[in-house]
């Protein structure tokens, strides 16, 4: 069972994940912010990931350390749960329409974290979310999750649209690289022999 428990507490955040990568796309979210709850909710659900993220974090300041915190903790709980990787399809790429937005996310579980992150927004600001914190979550994850990751917006003119497809597009495109191949279910996918 490729499942995770994360926590991490610093002087800026407390949190708890729980991830089982095979799972039907449940989730549970509060993190003190309402458009990340969304965004993190629809992670779960177009992954097909079974999530459960607790945040307190000091929100009376910003959105940032919560957001950027929980890209790390959720990395972390990605890593953890696909454990060596023997057998992942380990790439997968989607272009993903959201509405007249456009978004290509793909991923490598390459054991190297990296992002490259190409996501203009129109505004600074979905409600009160700092569309800026977009890159720092994918950025903070990509890391923790040590996968490469690139996120390019292709279109798209409204700033909600365009961070949702960000969201959707990752997590389709990261569930296709994560699946097992069945045939391949005892390799490691690499010429190295370890990711």
């Amino acid at each position: 069972m490729r499942k995770s428990e994360i926590k991490r507490t610093t002087g800026e955040t407390d949190i708890s994940v729980i991830l089982d990568i095979d799972g039907t796309g449940g989730s549970q979210i509060n993190s003190g912010c309402g458009f990340l709850d969304h965004m993190l909710t629809l992670f779960a659900k177009h992954g097909h990931f079974d999530l459960e993220i607790i945040c307190r974090g000091d929100t009376d300041v910003d959105y940032h350390h919560t957001v950027e915190d929980i890209g790390i903790a959720l990395g972390k709980a990605f890593a953890e749960a696909l454990g060596d990787k023997r057998g992942i399809c380990r790439y997968g790429d989607i272009t993903l329409p959201m509405d007249e937005a456009l978004i290509l996310s793909a991923v490598d579980i390459s054991g190297r974290g990296e992002c490259y992150f190409s996501l203009d927004t129109p505004t600074e600001k979905v409600g009160d979310f700092d569309t800026e914190l977009c890159g720092e979550f994918f950025r903070a994850f990509a890391r923790d999750a040590q996968i490469t990751l690139h996120i390019t917006k292709l279109a798209g003119k409204n700033s909600h649209h365009i961070i949702e497809g960000a969201f959707k597009a990752a997590a389709r495109s990261l569930a296709d690289a994560a699946a097992v191949n069945p045939k391949y279910s005892g390799e490691i996918p690499s010429t190295k022999g370890v990711i």
